[in-house]
Order: C-alpha cells, then sequence, then structure tokens
C-alpha cells in the first residue's frame, strides 16, 4: 500500500461511500465518553468548522479523521487507523499530509499503560510537543465524567493563552454537538 496517494474523502452524509465503514471504526476506537451520538454527529456536519473525513490509500477505506477548524489551530478529534492495517506508518504519513504547514492540536491519554506511552512516542517523532498544562476534557455523553488529557502542539508546544482558547472552542462549539447541549425549551404562544 503506497502512502503517497492518501486521500481524505469528506463525509457528508450516511450516503457516502465510506460513512458505514468510517462510522464503525468510530464505535470500535473509541469509549462511548468520547464520542458523539450519530444525530449529533450529523448535525455538526452543518457546521463548516467541522471535518469529518474517511482516509484512503488508492481504492482502499484505511481510516477516519474528525477535525474542526479553530480561530488559529486545526484540532484534532478522532483519528483511526483500520487495525488490521496498524503498524505500517500509515497514521505517520496520513498527519505529515495534514499537519503540512499547519498548526495542529490534539489531546491523548496520559501516559499510563503500555499503549498510551506508545502513543505519546509516536506523536513525539511526528513533531508534536506534549504540554504540561493541567487540561480536563469533558465527556459528550452521560454520564458527564470528565477526564485528563495531555494536549499536543505541532508545529510547537502550546503556550497557556492558546490551551485556553482550545478549551474554550470545545466548550463553545465542539460540545454543542453532543449531549452538553442545551434542549430545546418549548414556545409559548
Amino acid at each position: 500500500m503506497a502512502d503517497n496517494n492518501m486521500q481524505f474523502i469528506p463525509l457528508t452524509s450516511p450516503a457516502d461511500r465510506d460513512w458505514t465503514a468510517a462510522w464503525e471504526l468510530y464505535l470500535q476506537a473509541f469509549p462511548a465518553k468520547e464520542r458523539r451520538a450519530e444525530a449529533d454527529h450529523l448535525r455538526a456536519l452543518a457546521d463548516p468548522r467541522f471535518h469529518a473525513e474517511a482516509v484512503r490509500c488508492g481504492d482502499e477505506f484505511i481510516g477516519l479523521l474528525y477535525w474542526w477548524q479553530g480561530p488559529s489551530f486545526r484540532y484534532v478529534e478522532h483519528l483511526a487507523i483500520r487495525p488490521d492495517l496498524r503498524g505500517r506508518n500509515l497514521g505517520s504519513a496520513l498527519f505529515e499530509s495534514f499537519c503540512r504547514g499547519e498548526r495542529v492540536i490534539l489531546e491523548i491519554d496520559p501516559p499510563r499503560d503500555e499503549i498510551s506511552t506508545r502513543r505519546l512516542g509516536f506523536y513525539r517523532r511526528l513533531g508534536f510537543h506534549d504540554s504540561p498544562l493541567p487540561y480536563v476534557h469533558p465527556s459528550y455523553s452521560r454520564p458527564f465524567e470528565p477526564h485528563r488529557l495531555v494536549l499536543m502542539g505541532y508545529p510547537a508546544p502550546l503556550e497557556q493563552e492558546e490551551a485556553r482558547r482550545l478549551a474554550d472552542f470545545v466548550r463553545r462549539v465542539v460540545l454543542h454537538y453532543t449531549e452538553h447541549r442545551q434542549p430545546t425549551l418549548p414556545r409559548i404562544p
């Protein structure tokens, strides 16, 4: 599988060619507290800041990339490579293409076990810098269980003000498309 023909294909509706494969991978790769419901995901697609993309090499679906265009950065919300294709440097190739010339921010689990420690090393090798700033990410679904994550910035470390802007963006924009949104109140005639 050649990395030089990696394509990012926008996913705009369940009718799209890779929607089902991407959604199944999303459900498999991320815990419930880090996923939005499909109805909320569909609502998010109407926001021009949200980008849901299938990643393909040639004619083969290899993964997904869900990201947001923030005010001065790209925020990677979800990235997953198909389990049977991991270890082939596809994630590295994906990020080399995606990050080129851009300010990118993402979050990862703190390094507590072998997998999370390897993930930290993976992003560091790609040029990401982990931040010592404390960061707690709210869960997307009930029961709401906020969890500590590590912020990482590319190509340079995050400054405190930038981390605050990201946290504000997540709470103000991203969480609007989760169970955190305010219920619609009935109109009084």
